[in-house]
């Protein structure tokens, strides 16, 4: 095993820079991952079929369980071994994408998507402490940059690869797709990739109860986002179960309640406890000394804002495109590659503007690009809106999340020592993760709040009533637009227009909730730039 002390000194070698690759290229199959499941997901909710709360189910428990195992996993890589890790979690992350392809129902699906996600949690910590690792000095800013161009172009591939299989081929198929990939990776990544580990862990125990604290906590908290709108927040709307146990709507307070107390004393107990066994000099899930470091904090803190904002608009728009607009799943992953296309583009330069502006600079033209792109986009986002109406400003969009994602990840990382390259990253992609199922639930439950009221609003203003309209209005919000694509089949009319009017005004919403996530995004990233400059200002 090549010494990490060496490659902080030494040049990268020609296998190095070809194991950078393999590893850009797992990560960037779970990356591809989500982008063909939020295309096909319109045709998920119609043939399985799925609710709204189903729906947000399959991309938020992937990110839930993300949350929940990467600190975990991030220490188990630094314990054990980075390339292992990363090797098993391919292995794992394949049996669920197959399972996941032969889902027959909502529950084995979103089971499956469980089972991807613990293979995800074991790659995403590998892949970026190991480059961490790896690349120090100014070949580490070439390292991240490619790592950025890999990645924008897994979801450049990603909507036009969910369109075509989805609408040639069939939905499962965006599942069967990881296994070829997989295998590549797999191979290549035992040639290329070297061993790196943390040398100070060995043989110290594990934090298994700071492991249970993090999972229950940030499991908990994705549910109560997204089970809320449905479960009611206070008063129970509705019976929830599961394995045969029930919450009934006679009880005195909805489910979500007990479990926001769960989430809270969790994280709480994780962050106490973490502190206490580090005072004790043991071995923990999280160094929290590592928020001590400025680009650290603000940076992390600027990563979880942006999630949120980002993986709101990948959830929301392929709804929209779908069963409110009428595009088939080639014509959404067309205009949603349009996004993808300016990340690419944007990707590949983002290292070259960074010797210019700073990575930190960077990261806050790309946030401002992306704030442009959604005010745009609510703006042209209505009934009969054309593709090249709503691609021209998702470009603009995906030019800033191109130079934003790749350079923010360098930042965070930038002062982390290497021997604790394992927990940097696995944080970093901690709350990455916990902004994405947070911006998958809020998205979908401002798309809920909202349709409630536009949908009712939209058929009145069309002059329509009765309980076919009534039972139309519900279904739609109940099915997350699919009742529409039906309507349209069947005879199309007065009540198709009114509700894809609807839809569209709660998809705006949903939009501007997201830019308003952006722009906080955007003001921790002007603190990132202030302390990568003078790190005495993060002292108060």
């Amino acid at each position: 095993m090549t010494a990490i002390s060496e490659t902080i000194t030494t040049a990268p070698t020609r296998r190095d820079w070809l194991g950078l690759g393999a590893l850009a290229a797992g990560l960037g199959m779970i990356v591809l991952d989500g982008t063909i499941v939020g295309v096909a997901l319109p045709a998920m909710v119609a043939d399985l079929p799925l609710t709204l709360s189903d729906a947000q189910w399959v991309g938020s428990l992937y990110a839930a369980v993300l949350a929940a195992l990467l600190l975990s996993a991030g220490r188990l890589a630094d314990r054990w071994g980075r390339k292992r890790l990363f090797l098993v979690g391919i292995v794992v992350f394949m049996l669920g994408s197959l399972w996941a392809a032969t889902a027959s129902g909502a529950g084995s699906l979103i089971a499956a998507r469980a089972g991807q996600a613990i293979g995800a949690a074991m790659i995403m910590p590998s892949t970026l402490s190991t480059v961490n690792a790896t690349f120090r000095g100014k070949y580490r800013a070439a390292a991240f940059g490619v790592w950025g161009a890999v990645i924008s172009g897994a979801a450049a591939v990603g909507p036009l690869a969910g369109g075509a299989l989805t609408q040639y081929a069939s939905w499962p198929w965006i599942f069967l797709v990881n296994l070829p990939l997989g295998t590549l990776v797999f191979v290549a990544a035992i040639f290329t990739v070297r061993e790196t580990k943390d040398p100070l862990v060995g043989g110290r125990g594990g934090d298994v109860l700071g492991a249970v604290f993090s999972a229950i906590g940030f499991a908990a908290l994705v549910f109560v986002v997204i089970e809320g709108p449905d479960l009611g927040w206070w008063r129970p709307h509705e019976d929830f179960e599961v394995f045969g146990l029930i919450w009934p709507t006679t009880a005195p307070v909805s489910l979500v309640v007990p479990l926001a107390v769960v989430a809270a004393f969790g994280i709480a107990g994780f962050l106490v406890w973490e502190r206490r066994r580090a005072r004790r000099g043991r071995p923990v899930l999280l160094d929290l000394t590592l928020f001590r470091l400025p680009t650290f904090r603000w940076g992390n803190l600027t990563a979880g804002t942006i999630a949120v904002g980002e993986f709101a608009i990948v959830f929301v728009l392929p709804l929209c495109l779908v069963n409110a607009l009428g595009f088939d799943a080639m014509g959404a992953g067309l205009v949603l590659a349009a996004m993808a296309l300016g990340a690419f583009v944007s990707g590949a330069l983002a290292r070259h503007l960074a010797q210019r502006l700073g990575a930190p600079g960077v990261v806050i033209a790309g946030l401002a690009l992306e704030i442009v792109g959604i005010a745009w986009l609510v703006t042209v986002v209505g009934p009969g809106s054309g593709g090249w109406t709503l691609a021209i400003p998702l470009i603009v969009y995906g030019l800033g999340l191109g130079l934003a994602s790749a350079q923010l990840t360098g930042t965070v990382l930038r002062d982390v020592p290497v021997a604790q390259s394992g927990q940097g990253s696995a944080t970093q992609s901690t709350v990455r993760q916990v902004g994405s199922a947070l911006g998958t639930a809020l998205a979908g439950a401002a798309l809920s709040i909202t349709l409630a009221v536009t949908l009712p609003a939209a058929v009145s203003d069309a002059g329509l009533s009765g309980a076919r309209v009534d039972s139309a209005v519900a279904a739609t919000r109940s099915s997350a637009g699919a009742t529409i694509s039906a309507l349209r089949a069947q005879h199309g009319g007065a009540i198709v227009d009114a509700l894809s009017a609807g839809f569209t005004d709660a998809t705006r919403v949903a939009l501007l909730v997201a830019g308003v996530f952006l722009v906080l995004g955007l003001i921790g990233a002007l603190r990132v730039r202030a302390v990568a400059r003078h790190p005495a200002l993060s002292h108060p």
